[in-house]
């Protein structure tokens, strides 16, 4: 049967247990905080178990769990500020003759947490003053070693390539996803038919695959926690982060896109043995998805094949061989909260995890229902206990499902890419809803009263006809 990742798959955790404290009333006393423990502690509580000392490294699991949730209480400069002014307090930094010995013992470990730090959640350090934060603790210890200061430069190169990488996102495919109104005989320099460009369904699978892979690389963790942020009431009044979601919107953008995309390219032939044998190559392209993992590229399919517009040109299906496109139906289907898909799923996170090929570690999950997953995560769990501390075994859920999906985007896309293919993906005009329509019924008249008073409307405000 397979076997769901844990957090403790995600990462390695550490050998050494928690450095002491001081709990508040109320806190769970002697509990771990992973280990699957309920768990529960002052926001103040996590900090100081992030911090590491001569004899102490947080479980990297613990790293993950905590950096990525703890942006819903403090921002995530602050954060910083906060666990190298511990450093600096608790190592006696700041005092002008230091303890070498045991500055070497503790200088490995913070270039360790700053580097987990920095290579998980690079958008954290964009602003200066975080980058002051780190030049400021590492100036300190950088005396009593001197591959401490080519460390940290080696990571601070490592961090701007990053952030330079992580800035040329898709953002600037955008533009085409604007969906163009209908033209009965669009020129050949607006609208090239995909066929035209690509007629093998296994390599437009696998540039598909190409293109979810590339976008999906842009988007960081800390987005699935941003995109549902409020305002925690025992912080600030104003909500954080909210604007900071750019790719995992533009990711939900690529979606729709491919979905009228789809839907433009089957309405779009005039003859409907055309338009079978576009929803018929269709159909093989999305098993070919299914297939290779990507799951994400199958649903967009089925759903645009699914529209009103494809669905109601009965001629068209009447000559298309529907027997595989029902049963990718059946593994999409939406019962029993997508019941088949999940099974799907775990079947190819369990070869993902046993493979042996780049092929078979592809794993792209239907990314509307993930978003879903997690949203109703976050909704359905406080993130403060009624005492006022951190429900930290809710974040520990947020980041097994996180962490899954940053094992998958961080897979190397097998297939070799054909720019043409993917040029055409990203930038072929696609009709807005009302296109769609419009060019279904001139594909295949209205059938009945309410299809025809909808195509005269239509006409008349496309086509400024009367």
């Amino acid at each position: 049967m397979p076997r769901t990742l844990s957090t403790s798959d995600m990462v390695t955790p550490g050998s050494l247990g928690p450095p002491p404290t001081d709990p508040t009333d109320g806190e769970q006393i002697g509990q771990p905080l992973l280990d699957g423990a309920p768990s529960s502690a002052s926001l103040d509580t996590l900090i100081q178990h992030l911090v590491p000392t001569t004899d102490y490294y947080p479980e990297k699991a613990y790293i993950f769990t905590f950096l990525l949730s703890s942006r819903l209480f403090i921002e995530p400069r602050e954060l910083l500020a906060r666990v190298c002014h511990l450093c600096i307090e608790q190592q006696q930094l700041d005092q002008p003759v230091l303890d070498k010995a045991r500055v070497r013992k503790f200088g490995p470990k913070l270039l360790q947490l700053l580097a987990e730090w920095t290579e998980t959640f690079p958008r954290d350090f964009q602003e200066e003053s975080t980058i002051g934060h780190l030049k400021d603790v590492m100036g300190r210890i950088a005396p009593c070693d001197e591959t401490y200061r080519k460390r940290m430069q080696q990571l601070l190169q490592a961090l701007h390539q990053k952030l330079a990488a992580q800035g040329q996102g898709p953002e600037d495919l955008l533009g085409a996803d604007k969906p163009i109104s209908y033209r009965t005989k669009p020129p050949a320099s607006i609208h090239r038919e995909l066929l035209g460009v690509c007629s093998d369904p296994y390599t437009l699978a696998q540039q598909l695959t190409h293109v979810e892979l590339e976008r999906l690389r842009h988007i960081g963790p800390e987005e699935f926690v941003q995109a549902f942020v409020n305002k925690d009431p025992l912080a600030s009044t104003k909500p954080c982060f909210s604007d900071k979601t750019n790719n995992l919107e533009a990711y939900v953008k690529w979606f729709n896109r491919l979905c009228y995309l789809v839907a433009t390219e089957i309405c779009m032939p005039a003859k409907k043995k055309q338009r079978a044998q576009v929803v018929e190559f269709f159909i093989d392209v999305a098993r070919e998805c299914f297939n290779i993992g990507n799951f994400n590229s199958l649903m967009a399919i089925i759903s645009g094949m699914n529209m009103s517009p494809v669905s109601r040109l009965k001629k068209t299906w009447a000559k298309v061989k529907t027997a595989k496109f029902f049963i990718l139906e059946h593994q999409m289907d939406p019962t029993g909260n997508f019941c088949n898909y999940r099974t799907a799923l775990r079947g190819a996170a369990h070869r993902s995890l046993t493979a042996h090929s780049s092929r078979e570690k592809i794993v792209i999950p239907f990314f509307s229902l993930l978003i879903k997953d997690i949203y109703f995560l976050n909704e359905g769990c406080a993130n403060r206990l009624p005492n006022g501390h951190v429900n930290f075994e809710k974040f520990l859920e947020l980041a097994k499902q996180v962490g899954e999906f940053i094992t998958w985007k961080q897979v190397e896309c097998p297939f070799e890419q054909d720019p043409s293919i993917t040029h055409y993906l990203h930038t072929a005009p696609i009709f807005s809803e009302d296109g769609l329509y419009l060019a279904s019924y001139e594909s295949e008249s209205p059938e009945n009263q309410t299809e025809k008073e909808r195509w005269k409307s239509l006409r008349s405000s496309i086509l400024g006809k009367t």
